[in-house]
């Protein structure tokens, strides 16, 4: 991290937010980005029939348009989940849309699924045969009327189906004018059934906020399991300031919150879903992971697999094989042997 953190980052942080992503992701994309990986046979697991050489991967939100999935597994993480992808192209918001909150370590942003496009990612994806497994996040596309959503998340599904591991039916972002209310019992089974009757084999995730209430959850955990969902991503980003320093620039400013204040929420999620879901359906960790502790907090939590996103922003392009080799030195410290003894520990 030393001369990332000394020099890179700080240069990177005088840029505009956005600008500095399309600058870095431009070498990434490139394949030029790279760091030595680390691997152990202590973090490997086979999930829902896929093998994951580490528990820790890069979340939705960086790689939206799957520019650059030849290449993540230089950089040490053991998947990558692509998009937002909607099934129309859109712009997104307007611009600002990406807020430093660096005292805090946190990220605000209402990006709106800019995005290219379910059939333009899926061409893209065509033929690729990526070293590490892929996940698909799927949203709605903002011209589609919140009673169609069901049609166009299946619009998207049919084009993607043959390119992901797994896929996500992102119904959480508080960036998209009523995505959340999809969250509730009726549309959220009407989109799963819109999916399920293209292709009932697929590993299918819902990713949750983490401002809903326990009661909240708790249905969406009923709908899981009614439609048989592989599992449930926690969480999405919060529309919640907790945690942000009252002088904090960029504070106030409307969006998702990610990072460092968003850590002790994701978590009560976690562990919450960990207690209710049951032993079979799969938990995917999200939110304030920066350092092998935090991933370690994670999975006995009840993750199975973690995604990071911001934690990754700030730590730079060592910062997966770290937090992975922290986490395997934390593991042998306490005597645990695998990632499943480790799994729900402390929920």
């Amino acid at each position: 991290m030393g001369l990332y953190k000394s020099a890179l980052r700080p240069l990177m942080f005088r840029m505009d937010p956005e600008s500095a992503h399309d600058l870095a992701f431009k070498a990434l994309e490139k394949g030029v980005v790279s760091t030595k990986t680390f691997e152990s046979p202590l973090l490997e697991q086979e999930l829902f029939a896929v093998k994951f050489a580490n528990p820790l991967g890069l979340g939705a939100g960086f790689d939206k348009n799957a520019r650059a999935v030849p290449h993540w597994h230089k950089l040490g993480f053991g998947s990558v989940e692509v998009g937002t992808v909607t099934w129309h192209a859109q712009p997104g918001n307007p611009k600002p849309r990406l807020f430093r909150l660096p005292e805090d370590q946190g990220l605000i942003n209402r990006m709106g699924f800019n995005n290219d496009g379910a059939e333009k990612v899926a061409s893209r994806l065509w033929g690729l045969k990526p070293a590490i497994p892929i996940g698909i996040n799927l949203g709605k596309s903002k011209i589609t009327p919140l009673e169609e959503a069901a049609n166009d998340y299946q619009l998207s599904f049919r084009a993607l189906k043959d390119f992901g591991a797994y896929f996500v039916v992102n119904v959480s972002s508080p960036n998209t004018p009523g995505l959340r209310s999809l969250q509730e019992r009726g549309p959220l089974s009407e989109i799963f059934s819109a999916i399920r009757s293209v292709d009932y084999t697929k590993p299918l995730f819902v990713k949750v906020a983490p401002d809903l209430e326990f009661t909240a959850l708790d249905e969406v955990i009923d709908v899981a399991k009614e439609h048989r969902l592989t599992g449930i991503i926690a969480t999405n980003t919060t529309i919640s300031r907790g945690g942000v320093s009252a002088k904090a620039p960029h504070r106030d400013e409307a969006g998702g919150l990610s990072g460092r204040p968003l850590c002790h929420m994701s978590n009560k999620v976690l562990k919450h879903l960990y207690r209710a879901c049951g032993q079979d359906m799969i938990l995917i960790g999200v939110g304030g992971i920066f350092t092998g502790q935090d991933l370690y907090d994670k999975i006995a939590f009840g993750a199975h697999l973690c995604q990071v996103y911001t934690g990754w922003i700030y730590g730079g392009p060592q910062m997966a094989p770290r937090c992975l080799e922290e986490l395997e030195n934390l593991m042998e410290r306490n005597g645990i042997k695998a990632l499943s003894d480790l799994r729900g520990a402390a929920a």
